[in-house]
């Protein structure tokens, strides 16, 4: 049985519509799933007036099994939250940031009512969100916030590289205090767990260290010692099969190549950098992205989240040239966990 999959629109003015009408333009994607669109008419009307050629359209519905989930028609739950005479692409506004925000809500409170059984969401501006009052760092905390979760982690996925953090959008001073016996502990359990979802029966979890070279033995800091070493040990005893602390300079060529199924960073910049060194691929030569494929799932919620790894790019809005290769991999992720998660 095909999985309805709840998908925001993301910042209206950024790119997340283009893509999002690109995704749906595609016969795979109806024989996978019945994908839902939550987002405002206005927005996908204007993007495909521009493009006739695709031949859509819209289903505006209030109820997930209202949708038709056909090629050729964009089921839609229209919040109507934009107006098309003040509506500007590739701007940061309150409007936008609102808009974005409710869209996120939404899917959020038909998943949990089980309307839907999976979210995925397109890039959202941080700026914008904030300056329209809804004050959260990015997706993770909304979700966290609207789902009452307290311990929840983030993890990249791209090919065989997977990585979750300890900690995200915190400076790098409150990061470093971040990372505590109890906190690394969670979160690689959490890893286990969530490779163990898609179907990874004993995963391999390695453990970052903090310091270079894991502190050398104190030399360069000695969080490994008081902190990350005896979580992974208190993990072994669990039956987690954790490896670490681990010099993360070359820890992540490791997991790519297979070594390990997931990587506990203890950082944003940590994780993120070696997974969209290897998923972001630019072209120099025709100034844009050849590549952006990584995708962002929330672990240890009550519901499935996935995401797209990358922003708004509001430099792009409007100009459809922005690759939808990401949102379909997010699509792929949560079906795949949907799927997991009844069998």
């Amino acid at each position: 049985m095909r999985k309805i999959v709840g998908i925001t629109m993301g910042d209206p003015a950024g790119i997340g519509p283009e893509i999002s009408i690109k995704a749906l333009s595609k016969e795979a994607l109806y024989q996978k799933c019945k994908p839902l669109l939550v987002g405002d008419r206005t927005v996908v009307e204007y993007y495909l007036s521009q493009h006739t050629e695709l031949s859509l359209k819209v289903n505006a519905i209030t109820d997930p099994s209202d949708g038709k989930y056909t090629l050729g028609t964009i089921d839609l739950i229209d919040l109507n939250c934009v107006d098309k005479e003040t509506f500007k692409i590739g701007e940061v506004t309150e409007v936008s940031g609102n808009a974005a925000f409710q869209y996120v809500k939404k899917v959020i409170e038909l998943a949990l009512s089980k309307d839907i059984d999976a979210t995925v969401t397109n890039p959202l501006n941080k700026e914008a969100l904030n300056a329209a009052g809804h004050h959260y760092a990015g997706h993770t905390e909304i979700y966290a916030d609207l789902t009452n979760t307290d311990k929840y982690t983030m993890m990249l996925a791209d090919g065989n590289l997977r990585v979750v953090h300890v900690s995200t959008h915190v400076s790098l001073r409150e990061a470093c205090d971040r990372v505590t016996k109890q906190r690394v502990l969670d979160v690689i359990r959490i890893a286990d767990q969530a490779c163990k979802d898609l179907g990874i029966e004993n995963p391999r979890v390695a453990v970052a260290g903090l310091n270079p070279h894991c502190g050398e033995n104190g030399l360069f800091g000695d969080e490994e010692i008081k902190e990350i070493n005896p979580a992974v040990e208190a993990a072994k005893s669990e039956g987690i099969n954790a490896h670490g602390s681990l010099p993360a300079d070359t820890l992540f060529s490791k997991a790519n190549g297979g070594m390990y199924d997931i990587v506990v960073a203890m950082y944003h910049d940590q994780g993120h950098i070696p997974l969209k060194l290897l998923g972001f691929v630019y072209d120099q030569e025709k100034q844009n992205w050849k590549a952006v494929e990584g995708v962002n799932i929330t672990l240890n919620l009550p519901i499935i989240r996935t995401s797209v790894d990358h922003g708004t790019a509001f430099d792009q809005s409007g100009k459809w040239t922005a690759s939808e290769a990401s949102l379909e991999n997010a699509i792929d992720y949560a079906i795949q966990l949907a799927n997991n998660k009844t069998t």
